[in-house]
This record gives structure tokens, sequence and C-alpha cells, in this order.
């Protein structure tokens, strides 16, 4: 470092090594048990689901597993667990069973065979029975068992193709779930089901034939929850937007609580994700709010529709599970922000009084050490408004010399968004000397459903265009280096990244891909059943798109990238197959251009392991400083200079 504190950008000294950020736990849901005087959370340690319980009086937290690793795996999992009457009842890999324990200590209890895979148990009112989700991996149904596993579970609904969110009446006289079918996805169309149930003497209960509360053919309804006077909540974008609406289930009328501009649902790339939760008092709804990527919670008046923020809360823009005691008036949520990482708080709405349960990250850093968050907006190429969240480097002890780096960063999905939350790895980037794009190009939610359809037949070209617009906005703004941009992408934002490179080979200096979709139609043959139908929308229904699947499958032309890239990739992915990755680094190899390929044994599609996150984040520091910061900061100072570049590089942090 010089004594001006001039340091090039990509090589400031930054307080987040590779290590600290591969040590931090990840919280994965959090659920009160029925007496309000529990609360139970799951975390990812290393890889493993570890449920965790601590009373409301604030004892020392309490792990309830140590050998089983809680963990569903129907579709992208979720739904891991739930907790009634001081048991909790969960999920396990790798048998995929239904397990129940108490609370107070002892041993866990399979309650169903070993066959298939199960998710969102959810315990009835009495405690009595769980009802979940149940899939082979081609049939999928609700199913429902005993609370002591002394019968053989029953189906209870089937037909669909996928099913999620059980959800039980307050008095357990009735039960409602979402159900879709191929080739739609959650987000595409969804229906609410419900049923009454029949007692069956000696065994477990049945449903009638179910009924149609909501949803249908282009209708996406997320999160149904019954209310304590037996109408329905649930949140659907029939409008265009994800806005909360309460039904009566005998009149069919039905209430809007919320209005369009504002989103109040998710794509349900897992089971059980929630956005609201009902008060303890059954009055409000605790529900979370969506806009330009930045969250807050609000608390909504049933009768009347009227919100109000809560403030105490306002500093996390990004809440990811919520759950409202049944008794106490606390809501508990997984929330973070951009120099906030994950944390698990109480709030009580009574008091106005917030606690801090457990944090996933050792807080050691200062906020001014770590990069805010801006929304951004830009015009695409054909003047369509793209949407995205910006951070610029920052440091409290360097400043940079000439104008940043830039990493173009694509979200996965594609039907996803990134939110104003906690991103460790833009974080990592920015306390560096990067400026980090995040692009939510069309076909990301959370903007309403209009642009979210902008990718259908699109894929390949919308997220491409919308990664090259925003990267060429901020080079016209006078905010980056043209000379020195990354574009970076994970699972559909690593195709992005080689489908850039092959059809625009030129534009960025290098690219990472992280377990990318290189070939099409492997993904549509091999993926999982979940996602087996994707593709009909983002590109065609084969065989008659067969052309397109061509066009937009990188692997086919991987001989035209020809700048460096990273390609990092998970050994058990079993939603993006090694070999798609293997292929391109084929071509790489034929071809002499520069590259890195890193295969992570033991991991499939994302990491888990603390070993392979430190090893991710120093890989990707060393390749960024090899081909983009020291060899173009060396041209720029001996330009500028005259003179044979001197450039201190401190050490590879990590």
């Amino acid at each position: 470092m010089t004594t001006d504190n001039r340091v090039p950008f990509g090589l400031w000294q930054s307080p987040l090594s590779a290590r600290f950020l591969a040590q931090g736990r990840r919280f994965k849901g959090v659920a009160w048990d029925s007496d309000g005087e529990t609360l139970v959370w799951l975390e990812d340690r290393g890889g493993q689901g570890v449920l965790v319980a601590q009373g409301i009086t604030g004892e020392a937290p309490n792990d309830l597993t140590s050998d089983l690793d809680v963990r569903a795996e129907v579709g992208y999992g979720g739904g891991d667990f739930s907790v009634q009457q001081g048991q909790v009842f969960f999920v396990a890999v790798p048998s995929g069973q239904l397990f129940r324990q108490a609370l107070s200590g002892g041993s866990a209890q399979s309650l169903t065979p070993p066959f298939g895979k199960i998710a969102s148990p959810a315990v009835s009112p009495d405690g009595r029975y769980v009802a979940y989700v149940h899939s082979d991996g081609k049939r999928d149904c609700i199913g429902i068992i005993d609370h002591r596993g002394e019968h053989w579970p029953r189906r209870l609904a089937s037909g669909h193709d996928f099913y999620m969110q059980p959800r039980w009446s307050a008095d357990g006289s009735r039960l409602a779930w979402i159900a879709w079918d191929h080739p739609n996805m959650p987000w595409d169309g969804t229906v609410l089901e419900w049923s009454d149930l029949l007692s069956v003497p000696g065994g477990l209960p049945r449903i009638e034939t179910p009924q149609i509360a909501a949803g249908g053919a282009g209708v996406s309804i997320f999160q149904p929850e019954f209310l304590p006077d037996g109408r329905l909540a649930y949140v659907s974008d029939e409008t265009g937007w994800g806005r909360l609406a309460v039904h009566d289930l005998a009149s069919g009328e039905r209430v809007w609580l919320t209005a369009d501009e504002t989103e109040y649902g998710l794509p349900a790339w897992s089971q059980d994700l929630r956005t609201y939760a009902v008060s303890s008092n059954g009055q409000a709804l605790l529900a979370v709010a969506n806009r330009a990527g930045f969250q807050s919670l609000e608390e909504i008046e049933i009768r009347t529709g009227r919100s109000r923020t809560i403030e105490p809360l306002a500093a996390y823009s990004e809440i990811t599970q919520l759950a409202a005691a049944p008794h106490g008036d606390w809501v508990t949520i997984i929330g973070s922000g951009p120099r906030i990482a994950p944390r698990i708080v109480n709030y009580q709405t009574r008091s106005a009084t917030t606690r801090v349960v457990a944090r996933a990250l050792s807080e050691v850093v200062s906020a001014a050490a770590l990069a805010n968050c801006e929304a951004v907006s830009w015009p695409s190429a054909d003047g369509e408004t793209i949407h995205g969240l910006l951070m610029s480097p920052a440091s409290e002890s360097c400043t940079g010399i000439g104008r940043p780096p830039l990493v173009v960063m694509i979200h996965g999905g594609p039907t996803s968004q990134v939110r104003a939350g906690w991103r460790g790895e833009a974080q990592f980037l920015a306390t560096r000397g990067y400026a980090v794009l995040m692009v939510n190009y069309r076909g990301s939610t959370g903007y309403g459903r209009d642009y979210m359809l902008r990718l259908r037949g699109n894929w390949g070209i919308c997220d491409v265009e919308d990664g090259l617009s925003g990267r060429a906005w901020l080079i016209e703004q006078g905010r980056v280096d043209d000379q020195r941009t990354v574009i970076m992408g994970g699972s559909a934002g690593g195709f992005t990244v080689l489908q850039t490179m092959v059809e625009h080979p030129d534009v960025f200096s290098a690219g990472i891909d992280l377990y990318g979709v290189a070939d099409q139609f492997g993904l549509a043959a091999e993926t999982h059943k979940f996602e087996s139908r994707y593709t009909d929308s983002l590109v065609g229904p084969l065989p008659s798109a067969a052309e397109v699947y061509r066009q937009r499958s990188p692997v086919f032309r991987a001989d035209r990238i020809r700048r460096p890239l990273a390609i990092f990739q998970g050994a058990i992915d079993r939603v993006v197959p090694r070999n798609q990755s293997d292929r391109v680094v084929q071509a790489l190899r034929q071809n002499g251009v520069p590259h890195i390929f890193h295969v992570y044994e033991g991991e499939g599609h994302g990491w888990r392991q603390a070993e392979t996150i430190e090893h991710f984040y120093q890989e990707l520091d060393s390749f960024l400083r090899k081909y983009v910061v020291y060899q173009q900061t060396s041209e720029a100072m001996t330009v500028e200079s005259g003179q044979q570049p001197v450039v201190a590089l401190p050490p590879n942090q990590g």
C-alpha cells in the first residue's frame, strides 16, 4: 500500500477473507412451538442441517439434532420441519423419512418408511396428524401420517404433477394446499385447493373431492394460510402483482388487502417459502413487502387493509422467512441487509422490542468497511427499463486509481430476483475495489408478472442483452473502467455468462461460470422432475424448437469463446450435471483459451461445505487478479508513467 493509500482497484486489502465467509452459518427456517414459548430454527453448518431451539426467556440455544442431517429434498428442498405441542417434526437425509423428536430431549423416532422424499410437514392443531408433500421422483401427492407413526401413510390428494404448502384450518376440519401441472412452473399457474377431512374409525382421515378456491391458467397462487375464522389468506398475481387476498370459502367472496406495484409473493423455487404470517390475535398479517428489490416488514389489518411499516426492523432489507408466535405478539424473521449478514431476529409488536437471537457471521467488520447497495435502472437496447442493484467499491483505508473494474453478476433461476440483502460474494468483490452490478434482467420477479413473462421464449436473449446494456450504462456514466469488465453467474446465470461469451466474445475481459447450463438439450433430458419442462416456456417445446435449443446451447459454439473463463462445478450436481461443464472445458483446451476448472467432490448445485466455499473465494480472487486486475493495471501504469510497471501486490487474502 502506498503512503497516500492509493491502491489499484481490485487489489484493496479487504476485511472479508475467504475463510471468514466460509465459516458462516446459513439459516434456513424458523418456527414457533404451539405454546409460544420455544423458537426452533434450522441452520446449515458446513453441509449438515442442525435444528436449534431456544426458549422465549432467552436461555442458551440448544442443538436438537446431531447425527441426523435435517434437510428435505423434494425439488430444491425447503419445508424441512415444523413444531407442535413440544414436538419437532422434521425430514432427514439420506433416507428422506419424517421424524419426530421432543423439544425436551431424547432420540428421534421415524414416522414414515424410507420411500421417496418428504417435505413441508404440517401438524394438525390437535397434534394427532401430520400432512406433508411426498414425491417418488415421478408422482407427487399430499400424504398424511399419525404423530406416532403407528399407521401406514395414506395418500390424501393426488392427480397433479406437483404439490406444496399443505395447511390446516384452526379447528383441524379442513386442509388446503397448492398444486400445479407440467409444463407450468409454480410462478406460471397454480391452483389453491381445499377439502373437508373425514374421520375414519381406527385409521387416518381421508378427504372429499377437492374444491378450487383460487388460481388456474395464467394465475399463480402462493402460501395459503387459514385465519382463525375459517377464511383463507393467500397471495395471488391475478392482477399482475403478487397481492394478499382473503377468501371466504362459504360465500366465495374475496377481498384484496394490498394493491398493485408492490410484490408480496415469491417464485416458489423451494417448499414452504413464507412471506407473511397471521398475528397471534388473528386480526392482522405480518407481511414482507418488496419494492425495487428492497423488502420491509408490514403489519396489515385484515378488517380494513390498513398497513404500517415496522420501523424497528427497517435495517433488514431482505427477509427470507418469518413466523409469528401463537401467543405473546412475537414475530421472528431471518433478515439481512447489504451490510448486515443474516440474523434471526425476534420482534414483539406490542412493546416494539427487538432481540437478535442468532447471527450467521461474526460481526467484527464495521459497516463503514462494507459496501452499501442502491437500486438502479437503465434502458435496454430496445428502450425497455431494466432493473438491478449496484454495489460500489468500499474501503475504510484505500482509495482507488482511475475507475474500478466491474463485475456484472447474473442471478440464477432464471425466474428469481437478487434483493438488497447480504451478498457475501458481492461484498467480497466490492471490498477489494470492484463495482458489482447485480442484474435483475427481464424475466426476474419482483417487478410485476409482465416483467417476469418477458423471458418466455427469450432465455439467452433478454438476459444477455440486459447484462450488456447494464455494462454499457455504467461505462457511459463514467462509473467503471470499460477495459476491465467481468460477467459472472451461477446455474441459469452461468448459462448467461457462457451465452454472452459465445455471442459477444470480445465485450467482457473475462467470465466466471458456476455450474452453468451449457446444453439446453441435456437440461431438458437430464434435470430433475421440477424443471424437466421448464425450457418449454423459456426456449420452446421440443422437437419443434430444436434449432432454437442448439442456438441457445453454448456448448455447440464454445469455440467462439476467446476471453479467460473460470468454471466451477459440483461433482454430484443433478440439476446441471458435470458433463455440461466438461464439454465447455474441452473446447477451451482445444483452442488454447486461458481458463481454470474446479470440480468439487461431494457438492451438488451450489456449495455447502466450508472447505469448498473457502477454496472458491480464493480461486475467484486469484483468477481476477491474474486476468483482469494485475495485467490491465500494469498496462495502464506503464502508459501513464512511461516506465516499466511496479505494482506491489498484497497477498491473496484467505
